[in-house]
């Protein structure tokens, strides 16, 4: 992916805790609070554990999973009988995170970077705060990094410390999302819900990877975006620079083709992005560097609540249809 050469960030220092605590105090006073009232009662639905007791038998309901149905029970009485089991209430989750050279990008203020940090730190503090553990995947230029699942809000501090204190990688060979994909589905053996948290730039293919770690795992893609990777303004005279390579061009966004072939080129990676989601199975949100984190997650509870009713054979919900998260800037008419 060739972007906007960006500027290097101020290197990480000795404020590295302090920063990461500011951040957790900001999110904790405008997207935690927004979410506590908001997203109470649909906690269990969200983040349910994963025992396998059965418990009872009772006669199937509406927007009851068709997986725990018991077909022998059904056959018998004649009338849809669903197994009820023991739930294990701990969730253990574990955050996949890609941090490649490529998520160091941001036409903004905020980089791709800075929405994962504030992501993982959300989702973290959510979630250790009910008693979950959670844990962190790094990968560079391979996963490099495993920090244990823990909980509490010192954890969740330690996570963001990390991400933070990251140095900035400035070249690779091109990341390769599958060998971490692969190398994640070895180091959580025990069934966790997993966020995958990237960009999706691979020079790999990773579908069958995220497939194969998805039937092990509850697993979410977390897609990050910036507005100029879809579409480029009239700018004049730009360098464009490979986040991956460090490789530079430079191009004329003043010409409407060019601009036109850009735009074109960005709609085809959207729409096969979206066919390997569904392919490998997952549900998919899409954060961007201009999105606002509550609403997004707002969006993604909505998401999860709607799993049992497609399995009981509903329909998607229009507003949940895509996997986009926030439209597409509009565009000038293509000839």
């Amino acid at each position: 992916m060739t972007t906007p050469a960006p500027q290097h960030p101020a290197e990480a220092g000795p404020s590295t805790g302090g920063r990461a605590e500011a951040i957790l105090q900001r999110l904790e006073w405008t997207v935690l609070r927004r979410l506590d009232g908001l997203l109470h009662g649909d906690y269990r639905s969200l983040f349910r554990g994963f025992g396998l007791d059965l418990a009872d038998l009772r006669e199937y309901q509406y927007h009851d999973e068709v997986r725990h149905i018991d077909w022998n029970v059904t056959a018998r009485l004649q009338t849809p009988y669903v197994r009820q089991y023991m739930e294990d209430r701990e969730v253990c989750a574990w955050f996949a995170l890609d941090l490649s050279p490529s998520i160091d990008f941001g036409s903004s203020m905020q980089r791709k970077l800075g929405v994962a940090t504030e992501f993982v730190g959300v989702l973290a503090h959510l979630l250790s705060r009910h008693g979950n553990r959670v844990g962190a995947l790094f990968y560079g230029a391979r996963m490099d990094t495993v920090i244990p699942a823990r909980s509490g809000r010192r954890h969740v501090l330690h996570l963001m410390q990390r991400m933070l204190a990251r140095p900035s990688i400035e070249q690779s060979p091109g990341t390769d999302l599958a060998g971490f994909l692969r190398a994640a589905y070895q180091a959580v053996p025990r069934r966790s819900l997993v966020f995958v948290v990237s960009d999706f730039i691979s020079a790999t293919d990773w579908v069958g990877p995220l497939a194969q770690l998805s039937r092990r795992h509850d697993v979410l893609a977390v897609r990050l975006y910036d507005p100029l990777e879809m579409e480029l303004p009239d700018l004049g005279l730009l360098t464009m620079q490979d986040a991956e390579s460090g490789e530079q061009i430079f191009v004329d966004t003043h010409d409407q083709g060019f601009r036109r072939r850009f735009a074109a080129a960005a709609d085809r990676r959207e729409a096969a992005l979206r066919q390997s989601f569904a392919q490998a199975g997952v549900d998919a949100l899409e954060l961007s560097t201009d999105d606002d984190l509550a609403s997004a997650l707002l969006r993604f509870a909505d998401l999860r609540k709607q799993r049992s009713r497609l399995a009981a054979g509903a329909t998607m919900p229009t507003h949940l249809g895509a996997m986009r998260t926030t439209p597409l800037p509009s565009r000038e008419p293509r000839s």
